[in-house]
């Protein structure tokens, strides 16, 4: 089994930061959560966030960024067309039926393109969209948690992160990439 984080390895940028500025357009109420998830991003791509508290500063976000169900379901449908491009066709062709995509962000986001990622193996961030918050927070060790529930102590052939967020799931694999700007190195083969 291979294993891919989505952002930043499979997509070009953070699309769930790409998806709040797609928002704005639609609610600009969302704009007074800006500082606070561009700082939690940067605390995130450091590997200094508390998990909790950045699912605190999250679901208090969602509250102001979602309407409704139908309203993100909108907005979905007419972001990804936008966006696309920034798949990386190239890392996409490595993704087989029964690999895994991992992401930190929401399940809404990804469900857009479900058909276009090559396997129906995805771990997500879970929202409630009715209650406009977090329900499971797919992030540091809640990877390797909802994984060992999924995949028991299944061992990862490959794995393709851009992040040492993800050293826990780096553990389990035999060989693992660095992707950065489409750019793949390997970091690790036990072979």
């Amino acid at each position: 089994m291979k294993v891919f984080d989505f952002d930043n390895t499979l997509y070009h940028g953070e699309s769930s930061l790409d998806f709040y500025f797609f928002m704005v357009r639609d609610n600009h109420r969302i704009l007074r959560c800006l500082p606070v998830i561009l700082w939690n991003t940067v605390k995130y791509k450091l590997c200094i966030v508390d998990r909790e508290r950045l699912e605190k500063t999250i679901n208090s976000c969602l509250k102001v960024m979602i309407k409704d169900r139908q309203s993100v379901e909108r907005l979905i449908a007419s972001f990804w067309p936008k966006y696309e491009h920034k798949l990386d066709k190239k890392m996409l062709r490595l993704v087989g039926k029964e690999d895994l995509i991992f992401s930190a962000g929401p399940r809404f986001l990804l469900d857009g393109i479900r058909e276009r990622l090559g396997t129906r193996n995805i771990i997500c961030t879970e929202v409630d969209l009715d209650c406009r918050e977090i329900v499971f927070f797919n992030f540091k060790d809640n990877k390797m948690k909802r994984f060992q529930e999924q995949f028991g102590n299944q061992k990862i052939d490959t794995f393709f992160t851009d992040s040492y967020n993800d050293k826990a799931m780096m553990e389990i694999s035999e060989k693992v990439f660095i992707v950065k700007k489409g750019r793949i190195s390997q970091i690790k083969d036990v072979h």
